[in-house]
Formats: structure tokens, sequence, C-alpha cells
């Protein structure tokens, strides 16, 4: 006997506002993000945000422009916002939210209450709300300008979902990277963020770069930050309208950002610091993310990867927010022209970094000198305390040189070490280059613009190829049929192989990669070996050309290729700002 389907009913309205609360907030993490973004709306410049995750609590204090009485009355209704007023107004999301269910979404889940007192007003107001987001209690409260929104036993009504959400740690981590995401946007605030009634971890304002420097502990140097101009309405038209529109550059037309960690210096081994942030919001793009992880392509070792934040500054009317509660999920646009701006910025942030770090200390040279300075006999515990006073002046003047490029200053060559290393002169110190890996750069970048294979007089016998490498070696050009049993003739090769002893080998090694591995191998193979003398000239010509590539940081296979030591380091190393008298000549 089969049971009859229930009639469809119309949900009651607590129902439909719990499921959609649900929707809006669904973590911790979720509270202060929505909380957060409404004081950055409010133009506040600092937050101070307390979680409490044994008593379910969240409170968010802002020094934004404050809610008025009538405003405070209607903040928790269900659908207020005062960020959109119709239709068309989507189609131009200019604020963080707009929705207006957060807020009624907390008071369905918690216990709200909200105190806020607005900038030229007479007096603030403190008003709990109920679970229909209608004010119980209202009255005069005062405060500071601005507003404190206090969240309490949240997910009260919904225990199912407190018992569905993550560990203690696993939520703090969640609700790390979400201040993290829009301090990395806005990083004009400062933030205070507290545990209960203990002091969790500060941000202080600064650049974009300033602030991720904070965040992962980097010296500055390490970082580099580019700026370009916004599209107004594509990023197709940027050159042309800015080549006879100077105004776009004022700030109601703030520029893109830029800002990666030199390959040579630091990466990681996850992709979590790939960062997309359109409009003031980090969001999950991944075509965008790709193209970053491409723009990285050969310059970093192999299972490494980039730290990098995009932050586009974007038409409002060419993106669309309302596709996710959380607005982590937009379309864009133009897709095929962001991703080669950012592909470009990023080559240029490249370029820039090499003269950028000119001066600043590497970790590697870090770690030599601090080898070097433990087996000398000037290794004295005053020496050392004195070390230490002057290597943290150098990190707080390091700050300042964040984002400032020089011009490319040119290197003059001194020596060959060893048949394998240049040293080079530079303004700031000296440089000592490693010969092969510089001229791999070199060449890869050469192969990749210009990729050529030329005939030859005798053709070249290959035997035991399988058909996948057959057609790996057509499809990068290389002219190859059969000539007998299990034998193949090559009758075109890349011209950089073509006077090499060894190009058989070279054409097998070829023939078991893709297009890019044969551009790799193929530059690695022809560069200059380690141990091969060379005369001044022709170490000149080759630093110059080095100078000239588009990465000159790393080689194709992530290895560095050079190591820099500033003067600053070997006046240190050599104790020259001791002063022992003028009888000793210094």
């Amino acid at each position: 006997m089969s049971v009859p389907l229930p009639s469809i009913q119309p949900l009651p309205q607590d129902v439909v506002h719990l499921i959609a609360a649900g929707e809006v907030i669904d973590s911790v993490a979720a509270v202060v993000r929505e909380l957060a973004e409404n004081a950055i709306d409010a133009r506040a410049t600092r937050l101070s945000v307390t979680v409490d995750m044994a008593r379910w609590s969240v409170r968010v204090v802002d020094n934004g422009v404050g809610l008025s009485q009538a405003d405070l009355q209607q903040a928790a209704a269900a659908n207020s916002t005062s960020k959109i007023a119709r239709a068309t107004d989507l189609q131009g999301i200019a604020s963080l939210g707009f929705r207006g269910e957060a807020l009624h979404s907390l008071a369905q889940l918690s216990t709200l209450e909200i105190c806020s007192y607005q900038r030229g007003a007479d007096q603030g107001w403190r008003l709990r709300y109920d679970e229909r987001g209608l004010p119980t209690t209202m009255e005069p409260s005062a405060s500071a300008p601005g507003t404190v929104v206090a969240v309490q036993n949240l997910f009260q009504r919904l225990e199912a979902r407190r018992q569905a959400l993550p560990s203690k740690s696993q939520q703090q981590r969640q609700i790390q990277l979400t201040i993290y995401a829009l301090a990395l946007c806005h990083p004009h605030l400062t933030w205070q963020v507290n545990q209960g009634d203990r002091p969790w971890f500060k941000i202080y304002p600064g650049t974009m770069g300033q602030v991720i420097a904070q965040l992962l502990r980097l010296p500055a140097v390490d970082l580099v930050e580019h700026s370009w101009p916004n599209a107004a309405v594509s990023p197709s038209t940027i050159e042309n309208r800015h080549a006879t529109n100077a105004s776009d550059k004022t700030p109601d037309h703030p520029l893109c950002q830029l800002v990666l960690a030199l390959p040579d210096r630091r990466h990681r081994h996850r992709p979590d610091w790939v960062s997309v942030a359109v409009n003031g919001r980090v969001v999950q793009c991944p075509p965008l993310e790709q193209a970053i992880l491409g723009a990285f392509h050969r310059t970093l070792p192999r299972g490494r990867y980039p730290i990098c934040a995009v932050h586009l500054r974007v038409d409002p009317t060419l993106v669309d927010w309302n596709r996710h509660p959380a607005k982590s999920e937009i379309h864009l646009r133009y897709m095929d022209d962001w991703r080669q701006h950012i592909k470009g910025a990023i080559a240029t942030a490249l370029r820039r970094g090499l003269t950028a770090a000119s001066d600043a200390p590497m970790p590697r040279t870090s770690a030599l000198f601090t080898m070097a300075e433990s087996g000398g006999s000037y290794g004295t515990a005053a020496a050392e305390s004195d070390g230490e006073s002057h290597g943290a002046r150098d990190r707080t003047l390091d700050k300042s040189t964040l984002g400032k490029h020089l011009p490319l200053l040119p290197l003059t060559v001194l020596a060959q070490v060893h048949n394998t290393y240049i040293l080079a002169e530079h303004p700031n110190g000296v440089w000592l280059i490693e010969q092969h890996i510089a001229h791999e750069r070199v060449l890869y970048e050469e192969l990749c613009d210009r990729w050529q294979t030329v005939p030859i007089d005798s053709p070249l016998l290959l035997p035991d190829l399988s058909a996948a490498q057959v057609e790996q070696l057509q499809r990068i050009d290389i002219d190859i049929e059969p000539f007998g049993d299990g034998i193949w003739a090559v009758r075109t090769v890349p011209q950089a192989l073509v006077d090499r002893t060894d190009c058989t080998d070279a054409l097998r090694e070829l023939s078991q990669g893709d297009a890019e591995a044969a551009i790799v191998a193929t530059a690695c193979r022809t560069a200059i070996r380690n141990g091969t003398p060379l005369n001044h000239d022709q170490m000149q010509a080759l630093v110059t050309r080095w100078q000239q590539t588009k990465q000159p940081q790393t080689c194709p296979h992530g290895r560095p290729i050079y190591l820099s030591l500033a003067e600053s380091q070997l006046s240190r190393f050599f104790r020259r700002h001791w002063v022992i008298g003028k009888s000793h000549g210094i």
C-alpha cells in the first residue's frame, strides 16, 4: 500500500528566514566576515574583533560613521539594507554588503545587540533584537563614534549546526584567514583581534605588501609591489584611454595592485597564498588563479608555489556578485583580457624585483655569513650583540624600500671563480652568478620567442621510439619518418642543436616530454657548461644578456641564479663599524 505524498504547502515565514540564515551564517568565521564588511562599508579605519568560542559569541567594534536611531530600529529587519534600492543596482555593486540578510540572520540564530553613535548626533543608542529582527529594548548609550555589534549564543536555534562545525582550532584558523583576506584588500585598516579576554593578533595599516609581510612574517625586501591602471570599461582599452585621459589615475579610479614574493627567495608547498581579489573582496576565480600560476611557470622548483596576491579594481558593472550568499564566487567580464594583464603585471614585477633586491640581504647570504662568523676569531658576544642591533636597524630600513624600484643598474664583471661562477661588481656590493643557469635562462627565453628547426645534410637515425615519442617530436616541428624496422630517420633538428655531437641523445630526450619541456631541455643542454673558462668579454656579454631577461631570478627549473652580497653586509662582517683609533688609519 503506497503512502500518498504530502500536499504542497507554503512554508511559514520563520522557517523561510531560518533557512536563509543558515545559508548566510554557516560558521563563526562567516559572522566575523559579515560584521567586518559592514564596518568597512561604514568607512571604518580601525576594527576590534573579539571571539569567544566557549560562549559562542562575537563582538566587532568599529570607528565608522555609525547608525542613527531610525536606522538601528530597521537594521535587523528582513531584507533591509542601505546599499541598494532597486533591481538595477544589482548590476553595479560597489559595496561589500548588499543583500540585507546578515543582521537579520544573526537575529534568527543568536542574541543580537547593537550599540551605535552616529557622528554629529546628540547621543548614541543601544538596541537588542528578537528573532524576527525587531527591537525589544532601546536605550540611550554613551559611546564613542562608531558601532559595536555583539552576537551571543550563536546557533542557539540550530543545535545541529554547532555539532557539525569543525574543531575549535579549525574554526579559529577560518576566522584568521577571513580577517587576513579583508586586511589584504583593505590595507589602510588597523585590526585588533582577541580570543575572549586575551589578545590574539594585530595587523597594522600600510601598503598591501607591508600587510603581507606582517601576515607571513617575511622581510619586506623579499616582496615586490606593482600597480597598473584599472579598467573603467574593458582591460583591452586601458592603454588607449590613459594615453588621452590622465585623470583616470585619480583616487576615483584606483589602481589595480599586485604583490609577489621573489621566487628565488620565497615560495610555498601549497598554493595557499595565490590570492585574487576584486573590488575589495577575495574571491574564488580559477581562471585568474591559473593565470598567476602560469606566470610563475619555469621560475620555481618542482612542487613549489608562488606567494602572489592580485587586487583588481573593476568597473562594478562588469562584475556579477549575485551568485553565492558568501559573495565568494563571481562572474567577471573580459576574463581573457584580465588574464593577460595579470601575466604582464607579474612579468613586470619580476623584472623590477631584480633591481629592488640588489642591495637587500638574501636568506642564503645571511646563512653564509652566519657560518663564517661562527668560525671566525671575532665571534665574541659583544660583536654578536652589536651585529644584532645593526640587523634590526637594517630590517627597519628594508620596510621603507618596499616597492621602490631603481633603474636597472649595470654589473661590471671582475673575474671567473672555479670556471663556474662569474664575480661581478654592483653599485651596492658584489654578485656571484652561476654561469650555466644564467645562460640557461637566456636561451630558454630566446627559444620561447623563436623556436626554429633547420634541415640537416645527413639524417639522424633513432631506433626503438614509441608512437608517443614520434608524435612528440612531430609536435615540436621535427621532420621524422620511418626508416626500416623500428628505426626512424630525423631530417630536421632544433637550430640550437645543429652543431652538437650529442644531437641524437638530445632528440631522444626531447621525445620524452611536452613542447615546454623540450624548450627547457634544449636550453639546459646548449647552455655553457660549468667548468668552461670564459674571457672577460664573454662573461660581460653573458651577464648583460641575462640582466635583460624577463624573469632573471631563477632558471627554468626554479634554481636561483645569483647570490648578492651587499656592501653593508660586507662592512658588518669585517667589523668596519668598530672605531679602534686614529693610529690604525681607520
